[in-house]
């Protein structure tokens, strides 16, 4: 056990070995299977669901016995997925606009108007503008996106989280590519210096981690957990860095190996709430100097997110 630890944490730190499908494949030869319904009868609900990680999420939830709410932007998108999907298991689609908040409330209070309880939340949808953009309600695109529609959407749900008679959970989809940044929470929304896409996306990321750890402060009655699915072959990556997608192609994991533990994080017993994971592996949430947020940072971030979002909590 101890060679296959050290095995793991040089994977981590080569980056390539790690995120790629070579570190999945040599990682889960020592996982437990998960055969059976461990989400047997729970409701979760997935946002970004109408391809890639999302999909390959709800179809995995699906086989587990899950009941499955997709939350897609695209409704001819998410009812072709629900379409796909409805022999695995049962199966909705809801809109919902992560970029808009008026979409998140609508969507959040259809949920609670359908589902009183829920047992899952994944937080994965995404976007990684490649220039500065402003949402419906004028915040920086990828910020809205990524951040403040996930914070909003989480605390409109929060309820129904904590009338999950299984203990409601909250899986934030992040990216390795946090490590890369700081908390900038003097400039939560790139309006300064030259706006960078990958730069701006890492740095949402980033805030979406700190606000795993206070939600978890917060809320101790509901699981949270953030976590980075390495490099995954997906239409996403491949309109957003597709010179990327096109070097490393080969070593990129499928949406299924992305979202494995995301799916594991939904069910897996006496997890420790507030955590980073990869590869069904907790992670530290820093790796290089000069990345880690004060505690006025991270107070100052979730400020903000409920001064946009129009939440006190």
């Amino acid at each position: 056990m101890q060679i296959v630890s050290l095995l793991d944490s040089a994977l981590d730190l080569s980056v390539a070995g790690g995120y790629s499908r070579l570190g999945y494949a040599l990682r889960s030869r020592s996982w437990p299977s998960d055969d059976g319904a461990p989400l047997a009868g729970r409701l979760v609900a997935i946002t970004g669901a109408s391809g890639g990680i999302g999909r390959a999420t709800a179809r995995m939830c699906l086989e587990r016995g899950a009941r499955v709410l997709l939350l897609v932007r695209d409704p001819v998108r998410g009812a072709r997925v629900r379409d796909e999907l409805a022999e695995v298991g049962p199966i909705e689609v809801l809109d919902c606009d992560l970029s808009s908040l008026a979409s998140v409330r609508a969507a959040a209070r259809t949920v609670v108007e359908r589902h009183p309880a829920l047992d899952v939340l994944v937080n994965n949808a995404g976007v990684l503008p490649d220039r500065r953009e402003l949402s419906p309600d004028g915040i920086e695109l990828s910020f809205a996106t990524n951040v403040l529609g996930p914070f909003l959407l989480t605390a409109r749900l929060t309820a129904a989280l904590q009338a999950s008679p299984a203990g409601g959970r909250v899986v934030n989809v992040s990216s390795g590519g946090m490590y890369t940044q700081r908390l900038h929470a003097e400039d939560l929304q790139f309006e300064r210096g030259s706006y960078s896409g990958a730069v701006a996306y890492a740095r949402a990321k980033r805030a979406q981690v700190v606000l795993t750890q206070l939600w978890a402060a917060r809320l101790p009655a509901v699981a949270f957990q953030a976590m980075h699915p390495g490099w995954v072959d997906t239409p996403g990556i491949a309109h957003s860095l597709p010179r990327f997608q096109r070097a490393v192609r080969p070593l990129l994991r499928t949406p299924e190996q992305g979202a494995d533990t995301i799916v594991w994080l939904s069910w897996a017993p006496g997890l420790p709430s507030g955590r980073f994971w990869h590869d069904r592996r907790e992670r530290p949430t820093h790796l290089l100097p000069g990345t880690r947020e004060r505690a006025d940072e991270r107070r100052r971030l979730w400020a903000e997110c409920e001064r946009l979002s129009g939440e006190s909590l």
